[in-house]
């Protein structure tokens, strides 16, 4: 049986301190529909995934880097969290460009947890509606996006969840979001 997701191919942008939970379970979701996945980091070689931030999990071996990977490749891009993920990966220039690439050619980005601090940075939240963990309300806020407390957020293809409780609601909606391909190049992002 096909899965909703054959043929399609899925960047997940992360590094080291990524939330271990939130980088195996939405990979595990797309990968089960038939999608093939790329663990898109900083630098080659493995990752140092973690518990609740500080608690190592286990180690990923990195496919490519930000300034190989070619958002063009890419149907839709994944963003885990844990906090030092996110702070690593927001000050990277290759990493806003990738995030600027994929939301200016309207592809379906999964965002959870810390993971909107890389979208800040990138430029791309302006106007736009999500949720996060809880901390980020006000950095989203001063960026110009509208910061509401749920489950899951569909906002034209940015799917955002809070937590590793929301993960059940963020890997099916980002399953059903990512089957169904582009949308609509939001005006306000993709210009930092």
């Amino acid at each position: 049986m096909a899965g909703k997701l054959d043929g399609k191919r899925i960047a997940i942008l992360a590094t080291d301190g990524v939330e271990e939970v939130e980088l195996i379970r939405p990979r595990d979701a797309v990968t089960a529909e038939g999608a093939r996945t790329d663990l898109v980091s900083l630098e080659d070689g493995e990752l140092q995934a973690m518990n609740h931030d500080i608690e190592p999990a286990s180690k990923h071996a990195i496919d490519l880097t930000a300034a190989q990977a070619s958002p063009s490749d890419y149907d839709a891009l994944i963003l885990p969290g844990g906090t030092v993920n996110a702070d690593k990966l927001r000050v990277d220039p290759d990493v806003r460009s990738f995030v600027q690439e994929i939301f200016r050619a309207g592809k379906p980005v999964g965002v959870i947890c810390h993971g909107p601090w890389t979208l800040i940075d990138a430029g791309v939240v302006e106007g736009r509606t999500l949720t996060s963990y809880p901390s980020l309300r006000t950095d989203l806020t001063n960026a110009g996006a509208k910061w509401v407390d749920e489950e899951v957020v569909t906002d034209e293809g940015l799917v955002s969840s809070r937590n590793p409780g929301d993960l059940d609601a963020f890997c099916a909606k980002i399953v059903e979001e990512f089957a169904e391909g582009r949308h609509p190049v939001h005006d306000e992002g993709a210009t930092a």
